[in-house]
């Protein structure tokens, strides 16, 4: 018989190719199926062999498709949801509902690129509602019952969360291309305002920003305001003024300034509405952003 006709693709590879496949990890994968590292390696060497070539090409930060690789990512992502609508219905499990999810600036996209899409495959029939906002508005739509879950930012108490996902400490930063003593660049005297590119309203790091300046007492003007991060970081790294990020999200083209005052530490925690308590759509969706964000 024709090795060709014979060998057939297995849903428990698949779903781990397509993990891998969508979060560039290995072990970020594993944690998605709930298996090993090495399990994964071997799911994948084992759907390897059906397809007849390399999927994966691998390195020690993460991995990319090949264009076989491709190929059959496209050609399986129908069957994968087709196989779990089917599943669902024969066992009367098929979950349904509405879901509002809201998120800081800062995370969403690394949200909606890994984590959103992996959900609403293996949940088709749940629908989702996210909204962008600073940390402090999301609070208070999670306090007003206008979100189920929110992803956001603030700063670690004297006690820290037990339950949040990640700490983090803001930095401040400039642009790499530009010292402090060039031409149309930051001033060196600190009589002369600092140029600032700030986040909206209900920002926890605008807060420290501004905190931290009275504090330290170095006047400041505003270069620029935007709900957006790509904006201000965009401005620094410009050399049109300065601003608070986190320590991840410090470019190439940026400097970490560190002769200005420093910022307390914060946490990335996930907000739940008290009427949401309950809910297992929402559970479900708190379990895929935890499991992501777990170390």
């Amino acid at each position: 018989m024709n090795a060709s006709i014979s060998a057939t693709l297995d849903i428990d590879l698949l779903r781990t190719f397509h993990a891998v496949a969508r979060l560039n990890q290995f072990r970020a994968a594993a944690d998605h199926v709930n298996r090993s590292p090495a399990a994964v390696s071997m799911h994948i060497q084992r759907l390897e062999a059906v397809a007849g070539g390399r999927l994966l090409e691998r390195d020690n930060q993460s991995v990319s498709l090949t264009p076989l690789g491709q190929r059959l990512l496209a050609g399986t992502a129908e069957l994968l949801r087709t196989h779990d609508k089917v599943l669902s219905e024969l066992h009367g499990s098929s979950l349904t509902g509405h879901v509002k999810l809201g998120m800081s600036d800062e995370y969403a996209e690394n949200v909606i690129r890994h984590i959103l899409p992996l959900f609403t495959e293996r949940w088709p029939n749940v629908v989702l509602e996210i909204t962008i906002a600073a940390s402090l508005a999301l609070r208070d739509q999670i306090a007003r019952g206008r979100l189920h879950l929110a992803l956001a930012i603030q700063p670690t108490g004297k006690r820290p969360d037990p339950h949040a996902l990640a700490t983090t400490t803001p930095v401040w930063v400039g642009s790499a291309t530009r010292g402090l003593s060039t031409p149309n660049s930051l001033p060196v005297s600190v009589d002369e305002p600092l140029p600032l590119a700030m986040h909206v309203a209900d920002c926890p790091y605008r807060e420290v920003m501004l905190n931290t300046l009275a504090q330290s007492g170095r006047a400041w003007r505003v270069v620029l305001s935007s709900p957006s991060s790509q904006a201000v970081e965009t401005c620094v790294e410009a050399g049109m003024a300065i601003s608070m990020v986190d320590r991840s999200r410090v470019s190439p083209l940026m400097r970490v300034l560190e002769d200005l005052p420093a910022a307390p530490p914060h946490e990335v925690v996930l907000l739940r509405a008290p009427d949401a308590h309950t809910d297992p759509i929402t559970d479900l969706l708190s379990a895929a952003i935890r499991q992501h964000f777990s170390p």
